[in-house]
């Protein structure tokens, strides 16, 4: 196997050989975030809500999680819902779920909403005692087919850029159910002005459609540029349970339609000297959970990439498989698992399908995903013998759509001005 450099050390060589972010910024200068994002927020109609944003459930066709933040404490928070179009209203509390973090008191609640009719178009609103804010749309999959958006790493010098990416992805695709963010949401994770910026970002987006969220590592970074643990992702996010006890919130799995997802966490090098043993909790439950599914399609979304990369003017690193994919590919192998999206890389390459850690049309789709905020390595990465479309050179943003039904799964990747630059199928 080839000699592999750990994410660290290519960070902390990345770092000394002076690796420059989009809008000439350096790793290290932090608080460009936060003059520059200070004081973004959303505010809903009378009420005092900030940052409204579904969050995807274990079975989206009954059930869904609301989160929000506020400036000051609510009185009797809570959510009032309807099927569009009716009279009727249901209502639900909310739950308290204050945290404090960069020196910030968050002022966050959390509601689910239960029960819901599969296939329906249903509205909801936030309330506090003697107000109400606007409605929202919120719609509940049947179990046929589904199309959703995919965006790579998201973080960025200033935002701009991923706000025009999920925007316009938004804009071309209004018929996409969920959208999923593949780990590195931003490039601090204590930053608070960061995680603003993030939100104002998706505006419009999250607060109608769900949202899946991945960690990836530099949500565990703290304003030293030092590994903490993902204080602020882990409070963002409520996701669908796993049933772990150390581990809550780091990885998991949900259906949607004909799919099985299976969102992995990448981070057990930045958590194993705070909080050890994920990877092997995950290598246990992983098992467990795709033996459960009786979906049609497995697919793992993963922050981290399973290919190692040779490094221009970098002899010492070679071509091989990263230590992700040694731990993961095999299992993926043995599980029948359909396709993999990673990410981490920042450059969009499609694999194809790999088998034993060669190219073979038994193993799964390998998808990298690319980059959607503007932190690019240009000229940094030589081509993998497995890569087999490779995104045009000098790479700029991308996101990507996936259309699943039941006998095929269609994925497409776009520049930010909704160029087509690569369409594979799978069919079964």
């Amino acid at each position: 196997m080839a000699k592999k450099i750990s994410r660290r050390s290519f960070l902390r060589a990345a770092l000394g050989g002076g690796i420059l972010l989009g809008g000439g910024a350096l790793l290290s200068q932090g608080n460009l975030y936060r003059k520059i994002t200070n004081g973004v927020r959303k505010l809903e109609g009378n009420l005092d809500a900030q940052y409204v944003r579904q969050i995807i459930t274990a079975d989206s066709s009954a059930s869904r999680t609301l989160m929000w933040q506020a400036e000051s404490a609510l009185s009797r928070p809570g959510v009032e819902y309807r099927l569009k179009g009716q009279e009727e209203i249901r209502g639900v509390s909310a739950q308290e779920d204050f945290f404090t973090d960069d020196g910030l008191e968050n002022l966050q609640y959390t509601a689910e909403l239960k029960g819901l009719q599969p296939g329906s178009e249903y509205e909801y609103r936030l309330i506090s005692e003697g107000v109400a804010g606007e409605w929202h749309s919120l719609t509940t999959p049947g179990a046929g087919a589904f199309s959703c958006l995919i965006f790579p790493d998201s973080q960025s010098s200033d935002y701009s850029d991923w706000e025009k990416v999920a925007q316009g992805a938004a804009e071309r695709n209004p018929e996409a159910a969920f959208f999923i963010n593949m780990g590195d949401l931003v490039d601090n994770g204590e930053d608070h002005t960061q995680w603003q910026a993030w939100f104002h970002g998706v505006r419009g987006i999250i607060d109608r459609i769900p949202f899946v969220p991945l960690m990836g590592n530099h949500e565990t970074y703290d304003l030293n540029w030092q590994v903490r643990l993902p204080e602020a992702y882990l409070r963002y996010f409520a996701p669908p349970e796993n049933g772990s006890r150390d581990f809550r919130r780091y990885y998991y799995s949900f259906d949607y339609g004909p799919a099985h997802f299976i969102a992995l966490n990448s981070q057990w090098d930045e958590t194993e000297d705070f909080k050890p043993g994920l990877m092997d909790e995950q290598l246990t439950w992983l098992k467990e959970d795709a033996a459960r599914s009786q979906k049609q399609w497995k697919i793992v979304l993963i922050h981290k990439d399973v290919l190692q990369y040779r490094i221009h003017n970098r002899p010492e690193r070679q071509e091989g498989i990263s230590d992700v994919g040694e731990v993961f590919m095999p299992l993926f192998d043995e599980l029948g698992i359909d396709i993999v999206f990673t990410a981490h890389l920042h450059t969009y390459r499609n694999r194809g399908h790999i088998h034993d850690f060669r190219r073979d049309s038994r193993g799964p789709l390998y998808i990298l995903t690319g980059v959607a905020g503007n932190v690019r390595y240009p000229g940094l990465w030589i081509d993998h013998e497995l890569d087999e479309v490779v995104a045009p050179q000098p790479e700029t943003d991308n996101y990507l759509t996936m259309d699943v039904g039941e006998s095929s799964v269609s994925i497409k990747c776009f520049l930010p001005d909704g160029r087509e630059i690569d369409r594979v199928t799978v069919k079964k």
